[in-house]
């Protein structure tokens, strides 16, 4: 099994070394300064009251939670809110009310304090079909705002990474399903964010791709916050620091999964028995 060294696209300072605030004039790959909670490693997101209607109907209501470096296993059924709550946290889609802030500063006003440290791969993730892997990826490493050299360094790693070295120069409309959502991963990963959010990241992932895909997951979560949503209850029990259960637009439960497989004998067990009782309720 293949083990992911974790590449840093600019070094960050060691602590102290600027002033509180002066962060938000960061962006990857300038020479502008880091935030100091991820030079510190003390990042937090905090979201308060999260709600998001869509006409008559609550997507999502009165989520809280506060997140820290690690991994975030996000389990739910279809229509529960995952990829409403996931869309809010991207900056994609404005939330109806509440708040998201990191470290203090209010997401939903300072939007890009968020989106220069951001990697999001969301549950329909489209390409270029004309374009093949590399093109592809350049193009997002340019939107991204990284320089053609580090784009071209981290885009050769990602594709090793990946497994999709031998496909780089073949049309992304040839792809598989599988492979599209492996070329999903690496432009999320492009700008060596250090918030991570992935849709349902493993569909179309043969089970060797999906193992090593959970290894990188793991690698990468010491110093970032990752929100990982799936269906899989064994996606997240080996690799999640915290599991939450949402149905219904809600937060029905947060454990790690050793709680969780304490309690009811396994994750999917305890996932099943939550969201039983939020429908019989």
């Amino acid at each position: 099994m293949r083990r992911y060294k974790r590449r840093t696209i600019r070094a960050a300072p060691s602590c102290g070394e600027q002033s509180d605030g002066a962060w938000l004039e960061g962006q990857v790959g300038s020479s502008k300064p880091w935030p100091p909670s991820l030079v510190c490693g003390a990042m937090e997101l905090q979201i308060e009251g999260l709600k998001k209607r869509y006409g008559a109907i609550w997507a999502t209501r009165d989520l809280n939670l506060t997140l820290r470096p690690g991994i975030l296993g996000l389990l739910g059924p279809n229509g529960a809110g995952k990829s409403t709550l996931m869309r809010m946290l991207a900056t994609v889609t404005r939330p109806t009310s509440g708040s998201i802030r990191l470290d203090g500063v209010d997401v939903c006003r300072n939007p890009d304090s968020l989106r220069r440290i951001l990697g999001y791969l969301p549950q329909d993730f489209g390409v270029y079909p004309h374009l093949n892997a590399v093109e592809f990826l350049e193009y997002m490493a340019a939107l991204k705002g990284l320089d053609r050299k580090t784009a071209r360094m981290q885009i050769d790693r990602l594709l090793e990474m990946l497994n999709l070295s031998s496909a780089r120069g073949r049309a992304l409309g040839g792809y598989s399903g599988g492979m599209r959502q492996r070329v999903g991963i690496a432009q999320a990963l492009l700008n060596d964010p250090q918030l991570l959010i992935v849709d349902e990241p493993t569909t179309g992932l043969d089970p060797e791709e999906r193992i090593r895909f959970k290894h990188l997951l793991t690698e990468l979560s010491g110093e970032r916050i990752v929100i990982f949503s799936t269906h899989i209850c064994s996606d997240v029990e080996s690799i999640a620091t915290q599991v939450a259960i949402v149905a219904a637009g809600a937060l029905r439960s947060l454990e790690t999964p050793a709680t969780f497989v304490a309690k009811s004998g396994s994750l999917e067990r305890a996932y099943i028995d939550v969201v039983n009782s939020e429908q019989a309720a």
